[in-house]
């Protein structure tokens, strides 16, 4: 029922009508050396969600708790630990959890819904997005942060709606986590779940599996940040998701094996990465609080808090979402403006990139200068959308 096995990659069946089968599900990969450029663990996510929900990237310090203190995820209470890590994530803007994430210790977790024999329709109890947050905040390995999901998945159970609606969608979670030296793929079906150690290179994990690894598997030995943001923005493949269910976040992490040395967190906080900045988080002192992408919080009033759940859709849109919202409605109906405003995003990108490269080669000598680097990144996007 529980256990923890090594994972040995095998594609066939990757052909078959129900390997084709594509559902609501999100694409979550990691490369490992020496499929990558240099010694360094690549992370990459989408986020699948709904098309008109805001994804959010917020930043939650390192915090010690009071004995007996408690925590209140998305929709039950639990005991908090006495200290929680710093965390950056990237979540739908209505609920406590997260898409995926990071934290100061370089794991990350990303998760993807899945379905099986077992009925996802339970009562509320911890989301699979809850559970990322919880992995990143508690565990400072990989390997610990399966133990921290399981053990609280055990506890707690999985279950309640996965949107911010009456529909009732449910689903099971898998989840895809790394650090600065392996990987684990963490599969559940409510309370039951396996857990297995990534013994190859590369790993990819969600709804379009078999077309991800092949894009994996076309960058072999050359897998860096740059790559990573290109598969995550691959719309032939469906690994960058359009509909009713599109890609509303993504995220790609850059992680040196040298402990000395920072990684380095794109993330997006917009929808569709073909027509968004990946920009770079560092974990620092004195980090401040991301507030061009974190948006409004309604606290008690909030109608997810209340009973019965979602009577209400407040407007949970934060300042660069709004801003890329009529950006990116430009560049759909206006195809040589468009080209000329997505050119000027990407020469953003490729500088900050750049810019990042130096600091995950030789460190951070002076930390104060990256405790607005996300932001600062982020006001240099709304620029570029202000001169289109």
């Amino acid at each position: 029922m529980v256990s923890k096995v090594t994972l040995h990659v095998d594609l066939t069946g990757c052909n078959t009508p129900e390997a084709l089968t594509v559902q609501s599900s999100c694409d979550t990969f990691v490369a490992l050396p020496p499929s990558t450029e240099g010694q360094r663990i690549i992370f990459g996510k989408n986020s699948d969600r709904p098309c008109d929900e805001v994804q959010e990237v917020v930043y939650f310090p390192a915090t010690d708790h009071a004995a007996g203190e408690k925590v209140e995820c998305t929709y039950i209470e639990i005991e908090q630990v006495a200290h929680t890590h710093a965390v950056v994530l990237s979540r739908p803007a209505w609920l406590w959890g997260a898409e995926m994430g990071a934290n100061e210790h370089q794991v990350c977790i990303g998760n993807e819904a899945v379905w099986g024999r077992e009925s996802a329709d339970g009562d509320e109890a911890l989301l699979g997005m809850d559970l990322v947050r919880l992995g990143l905040e508690r565990a400072d390995t990989a390997e610990g942060a399966v133990d921290v999901i399981t053990e609280l998945l055990e506890k707690y159970g999985q279950g309640g709606s996965c949107m911010e609606d009456e529909s009732g969608f449910t689903y099971h979670n898998s989840f895809l986590i790394s650090d600065r030296m392996e990987a684990w793929l963490l599969e559940t079906s409510g309370r039951y779940w396996v857990a297995e150690r990534v013994k190859a290179r590369i790993e990819a994990a969600g709804g379009r599996y078999c077309e991800g690894k092949k894009l994996l598997e076309k960058n072999n030995g050359h897998i860096n940040a740059e790559a990573m943001m290109e598969i995550l923005r691959d719309k032939d493949s469906g690994v960058n998701m359009e509909g009713m269910f599109m890609t509303t976040g993504s995220m790609v992490s850059v992680i040196p094996r040298d402990p000395t040395l920072p990684g380095v967190h794109y993330f997006t906080g917009t929808p569709d990465p073909d027509r968004s900045v990946f920009k770079p988080f560092i974990f620092v002192k004195n980090l401040k609080p991301l507030k061009e992408t974190s948006s409004p919080s309604y606290g008690a009033d909030d109608p997810v808090k209340k009973k019965p759940r979602f009577q209400s859709k407040p407007d949970r849109k934060h300042e660069l979402f709004v801003k890329h919202e009529l950006v990116a409605a430009i560049i759909e109906c206006h195809k040589d403006r468009g080209k000329k405003i997505t050119q000027s995003m990407r020469q953003l990108e490729k500088e900050k990139m750049t810019e990042m490269e130096e600091h995950l080669s030789n460190g951070v000598d002076e930390p104060d200068f990256l405790v607005n680097l996300f932001s600062a990144c982020v006001q240099e996007e709304i620029a570029v959308y202000s001169k289109s």
